[in-house]
């Protein structure tokens, strides 16, 4: 199978239309060849979205925590649990009136998996 290399925004999003009326069709009900033009055409599309989606990664220790509560799809109240703190301590080391406490910062490092180079840089 050929290598695609989407050059403007309206072959990326044409080959967007032939990626999703493929995987439409539930993978058990496509054939080998289709299959191989989806992976091809969907590292193509990763390619282009890692050279013209660029997003910068978070700058403060707060920002890196809302990433990953985004990336994980969680509420406030849900990583709240999921570090082991009340909801008010996550809200206020959130709103930077409260410095984060070592407990804290190892959930933060364990449950968001957030390199521990990266929080020590920015606490």
């Amino acid at each position: 199978m050929e290598n695609y290399e989407y050059k403007t925004e309206e072959e990326y999003e044409a080959a967007m239309v032939v990626i999703e009326r493929l995987m439409d069709k539930g993978e058990a009900q496509l054939s080998s060849e289709e299959l191989e033009t989806i992976r091809t055409m969907a590292l193509s599309a990763q390619a282009y979205e890692k050279k013209h989606y660029y997003v910068e990664p978070p700058r403060t220790f707060q920002g890196m925590i809302e990433l990953r509560m985004y990336e994980l799809k969680l509420k406030q109240k849900d990583l709240a649990e999921k570090l082991g703190v009340s909801n008010a301590k996550l809200s206020l080391i959130m709103n930077g009136k409260q410095r984060p406490d070592v407990p804290f910062i190892k959930a933060v490092h364990t449950e968001l998996d957030i390199p521990a180079d990266f929080i020590l840089q920015h606490i």
